[in-house]
C-alpha cells in the first residue's frame, strides 16, 4: 500500500514539475510573439493580448503547447491513479512537439525561430528537456 502511495506521489510530483516547467516556457513563447506583433501592430494591453491568444492566427501555434498543459492537468485531477504509461505517453508528445525544424509544421518553424532569436527560450527548452530525461518515474 505504501509502495502504491509513493508511486502515485512520485507521478503526480513528475506531472507538477513537467507542467510548471512547460508554463514557463509557454509564457515566454507568448512573449515573443507579443513583441513580434507589437512589432508590426503597436502595443497591445493584457485584456487585448488575451483575445489575441485566443483567435488570432499569429497566436494560435501556441494552442498545442496549451492542449499539452492541459492534458496535464487532467491527468493530475483524474479520479484514477497515473499509470507509468499515462507519463510516458505525455513525455513523448511533449519531446515530439519541442522538436525544433525550421521545415517542420507551423509549430516545429515557430519554436526554431524562437530558440535562435531569444535565449531565454533555449534554457526553458533545456529545463523541460533534462526534466523529461531525469529518472524521476
Amino acid at each position: 500500500m505504501l509502495n502504491k502511495f509513493q508511486d502515485w506521489t512520485s507521478q503526480h510530483q513528475r506531472l507538477s514539475e513537467i507542467r510548471i516547467k512547460l508554463l514557463h516556457l509557454h509564457k515566454l513563447l507568448l512573449e515573443t510573439e507579443r513583441l513580434t506583433y507589437e512589432q508590426v501592430r503597436g502595443q497591445v494591453s493584457r485584456g487585448e493580448l488575451l483575445q489575441l491568444v485566443i483567435s488570432h492566427k499569429q497566436f494560435a501555434w501556441l494552442h498545442r503547447l496549451s492542449e499539452l498543459i492541459i492534458q496535464i492537468d487532467e491527468l493530475r485531477h483524474a479520479d484514477e491513479p497515473v499509470t507509468s504509461e499515462a507519463i510516458e505517453a505525455i513525455d513523448s508528445d511533449i519531446r515530439t512537439l519541442l522538436s525544433p525544424d525550421e521545415s517542420g509544421d507551423e509549430f516545429a518553424m515557430k519554436y526554431n525561430t524562437a530558440l535562435q532569436r531569444h535565449p531565454d527560450v533555449v534554457l526553458a527548452h533545456a529545463d523541460v528537456m533534462m526534466l523529461l530525461t531525469s529518472d524521476s518515474i
